[in-house]
């Protein structure tokens, strides 16, 4: 029974270690976390600020040209996060939540798959954001599919595109990509 109990008490401190995050800490037990450089106005203006200005309701245009419910923007937590949701209320709704981190932004995105990718903003400009992974929670099998790329366009105030790039096995297929209008 000892020997079972011990056995126990170790495999939930191997799990429990397993849970670490990137956060160091020190000999007594102290949080040090990473401190990143603070974005400066301009790089604000161009990444969250540009995604603050989505703030709303927007259709989706279907193959057809119709307009189906699509993504509902919402500015969050004292205006330092963008919140999306994509199909709010069907079965395969999720959630994009977009903040700084520095002098670049992150997106993870809470997919309807069960996982969770972080992409990290590469490119940015006015209309143009490009995000590609980062990292990844709760990926559970080398062929478990998942996001690794998002690219949003916003030619005008009133149109985004959202090209998507969903990784299968580690390969890329065509991006989908998804043209919404704001709803007035």
């Amino acid at each position: 029974m000892k020997a079972l109990c011990g056995s126990i008490v170790c495999a939930i401190a191997l799990i429990a270690g397993g849970c670490a995050t990137s956060t160091k800490t020190s000999a007594d037990g102290t949080p040090s976390p990473k401190v990143v450089s603070k974005a400066s106005a301009a790089q604000q203006a161009v990444m969250l600020d540009q995604l603050k200005a989505l703030a709303g309701t927007w259709d989706q245009i279907d193959e057809k040209g119709n307009l189906i419910p699509g993504s509902v923007f919402a500015v969050s937590s004292a205006g330092s996060v963008v919140r999306e949701i994509m199909w709010g209320g069907q079965q395969h709704e999720m959630t994009n939540v977009y903040h700084m981190d520095g002098d670049s932004i992150v997106m993870t995105h809470y997919c309807a798959a069960g996982n969770q990718p972080r992409l990290r903003c590469t490119t940015a400009k006015p209309g143009e954001l490009d995000f590609k992974l980062d990292e990844i929670t709760n990926f559970t099998s080398p062929d478990q599919h998942f996001m690794g790329g998002l690219k949003l366009t916003m030619p005008d105030k009133n149109t985004l595109v959202a090209t998507w790039t969903n990784f299968t096995k580690g390969t890329p297929p065509a991006p989908v990509a998804f043209t919404y209008k704001r709803k007035a």
